[in-house]
């Protein structure tokens, strides 16, 4: 009997030592996903709310006017984005459809392989799954950081992506900002010197509906992801209870 309990023990402990393994790994990956995704550049922070519905539309229609030229998200739907987002056919069609493509087809870039490979040298990379790839903070901080950069052939770079080769399509809305550098050459300070159509604070909120539905098309359940997490925690919760209780049961008449 006593064999049996110390043999009992000696797997728990090897059990909470694989356990804390496991963690430490996990949380030794996410760090360097993280500094790798910001560049050693300190990302700022923004939320996202699922339950924006107006958020998410204005997302949608700068996504479709200023980044779906280029940039395709080949893995949602027109009609997808209509049932989430309490939109119409007609309201999808009109204001979010900027080719021939069907109510139900993919959102693809009209712009060709050939084309892309002579203006940028490649061909723009799909965003379906940038926001889970690079992180929102990270999305939200390279649209906010192109500033004036006369040695580029777009006439900008970015303080998240350096010597990117996308130009500053929301230049119009924002102005244009420049840069102060520190003593090893990395951006300090960015500072609008010249305004665009939008205030600062108006054109934070329309980056941030971006983002917004870059994350939402990236997981476009995660809204009922998060419902159905907490009900798990709660349930999980109740069980420990249980759980615990028949362990108390089990073990009270097992000497220590």
């Amino acid at each position: 009997m006593k064999s049996s309990i110390k043999r009992i023990q000696q797997l728990t402990q090897q059990f909470h030592s694989l356990l804390l393994s496991i963690i430490f790994i996990a949380l030794t990956g996410l760090s360097a996903n993280v500094l790798a995704a910001g560049g050693g550049v300190e990302l700022k922070h923004m939320t996202v709310n699922m339950s924006d519905k107006g958020a998410l539309q204005r997302g949608a229609k700068l996504f479709t006017d200023y980044c779906l030229s280029c940039h395709s998200a080949k893995y949602v739907r027109f009609n997808r984005v209509a049932e989430d987002l309490d939109l119409t056919e007609k309201q999808v069609m009109e204001n979010l459809n900027h080719s021939d493509a069907k109510f139900g087809s993919t959102m693809t870039t009209t712009m060709t392989k050939e084309y892309a490979k002579k203006s940028f040298g490649a061909l723009p990379p799909d965003l379906s799954l940038v926001a889970r790839s690079r992180g929102v903070d990270w999305l939200y901080t390279y649209l906010t950081g192109f500033y004036s950069d006369p040695a580029k052939t777009t006439g900008f770079n970015n303080i998240a992506f350096k010597d990117v080769g996308m130009p500053n399509v929301l230049w119009e809305l924002q102005g244009t900002q420049e840069a102060t550098f520190n003593e090893h050459g990395m951006v300090e300070h960015l500072k609008l010197t010249k305004e665009g159509k939008l205030s600062e604070a108006e054109f934070d909120r329309e980056v941030r509906s971006i983002v917004s539905f870059l994350s939402y098309i990236g997981e476009p359940r995660q809204a009922e992801r998060k419902v159905l997490g907490a009900w798990v925690l709660v349930f999980l919760a109740v069980l420990f209870i249980f759980a615990y209780n028949l362990k108390k049961e089990y073990w009270k008449d097992v000497p220590h």
